[in-house]
């Protein structure tokens, strides 16, 4: 078993990958109570197209990978939360555009615990019965998802950027999709998608990583797997100009709420972590609530506690996402970008740089006192080809010239979208 110590951080996180290709990797955080595990597969919505090991090329319908999820947690004894719930623990999952989490956190009874996360993952159980029921569950998710304002602008925003790439279908597919559904097509995904060879474990907590290790080991090698391969994700181009300049809807809310930002293109071939940090580092420069424009906005009522910003990366995909609640979504879309794009133009300070790269670096720090945030973004700097325990290295190594040259290329007012979700009935 490896280890890679990170002296800045006072980490050592111990890693090995096992013969079935399952990457295992342990953080023991001593003196804390709580363990977090994360069991992860490189598998999202947006992957509803592909090429399995064998060859065989199959388009499957939308929101598969979320019907999955939740068709993981169904056991021909009952359902699985009950388990952990007996052995005091909390567990959960999600699926989003690019992978889908299984996890738990438990203060006791870790070892029981772990054994339940491997088991019922590598345990598929699906009946034509059972898939045919969870239908009608996930059919009326998605029309509760249609009533929620914060997911419509949210999605409004996405839809408006992107024509082709699926990352524009909502999550959980819709109702026809999901009712196309069979126990063979899920199957089929899972086969490919939760082989141990596309799939990481993430345990962190007060742990003793070489006993949780080979826990982990013997549990691996009394199963059976089939040789993995490469899968291969196949997405249509996508142009780079957005599909739609402006998306707007009407549901019942008290203030309108605003969505824009800038769609780009997915830039495969550079350092995905940098560009994220940079472009981050970018927008909390000008945006962030220290900035002289957060304070202008806060003073004129046309932004709350609530506004802010995120830059969103994956396979084909990239764009910012900025907005919040607001008395006046163009006044304020029209301002934001105005500032950005005269900060693309004039360029930020190096003290302005210098003390927003300290904030991003405390805050980071802050994060790993969490095993929740850990856990999750480790997996998500570990799919980018990243590491998340060199975050900071990163951002000392940024320069000023380099954020603002990466402004510049994003703040594109070619490539904006705005997405507003006003006060009124459906």
């Amino acid at each position: 078993m490896a280890t890679t110590s990170y002296p800045k951080l006072q980490e050592t996180l111990w890693h090995e990958k096992l013969d079935n290709g399952l990457e295992v990797f342990i953080l023991p955080k001593p003196g804390f109570t709580k363990t977090y595990a994360t069991f992860t597969s490189r598998y999202g919505s947006v992957d509803n197209h592909f090429t399995r090991p064998d060859g065989t090329t199959i388009k499957v319908p939308d929101g598969i990978a979320h019907f999955l999820e939740h068709k993981m947690f169904e056991e021909p004894e009952g359902d699985i939360f009950s388990q952990f719930a007996s052995q005091g623990a909390s567990a959960n999952a999600y699926t989003s555009f690019d992978r889908t989490v299984y996890l738990f956190t438990a203060t006791h009874e870790v070892d029981a615990n772990l054994d339940t996360l491997l088991h019922f993952v590598q345990n598929p159980y699906f009946t034509d019965e059972n898939v045919e029921k969870e239908k009608g569950i996930i059919v009326q998710e998605i029309d509760m998802y249609r009533d929620n304002p914060d997911w419509r602008v949210y999605f409004g925003l996405i839809e408006a950027m992107y024509s082709r790439h699926p990352v524009h279908i909502d999550i959980a597919g819709t109702a026809d999709s999901v009712r196309s559904i069979t126990k063979e097509m899920l199957y089929d995904c899972y086969n490919t998608f939760y082989h141990p060879s596309n799939m990481t474990l993430f345990v962190v907590g007060g742990v003793d990583p070489e006993a949780t290790l080979e826990r982990v080991k013997r549990d691996q090698a009394a199963k059976t797997f089939a040789p993995g391969g490469e899968i291969k994700r196949l997405f249509e181009a996508e142009p780079p100009q957005v599909k739609d300049k402006r998306k707007e809807l009407s549901l019942p809310v008290s203030l309108p709420k605003c969505l824009f930002g800038f769609k780009e293109e997915s830039y495969e071939g550079e350092d995905p972590v940098r560009r994220e940090l940079t472009t981050k580092l970018a927008l909390e420069a000008v945006l962030g609530s220290s900035s002289p424009l957060y304070q202008q906005l806060y003073d004129d009522n046309l932004i709350s506690d609530g506004f802010g910003h995120e830059y969103n990366t994956g396979p084909g995909y990239s764009f910012s996402m900025i907005g919040g609640e607001t008395r006046d979504p163009d006044e304020l879309a029209a301002r934001v970008s105005q500032a950005l794009y005269d900060a693309a133009k004039n360029g930020i300070s190096s003290e302005v740089f210098e003390r927003t790269r300290r904030k991003k670096i405390g805050a980071f720090l802050r994060m790993m006192n969490s095993p929740e945030a850990i856990a999750s973004e480790f997996t998500r700097y570990r799919h980018k080809g990243g590491d998340l325990f060199k975050v900071v290295e990163l951002y000392e190594s940024l320069t000023p010239d380099e954020i603002n040259e990466r402004l510049k290329e994003h703040a594109d007012p070619d490539r904006l979208a705005i997405s507003i979700v006003r006060s009124g009935t459906a």
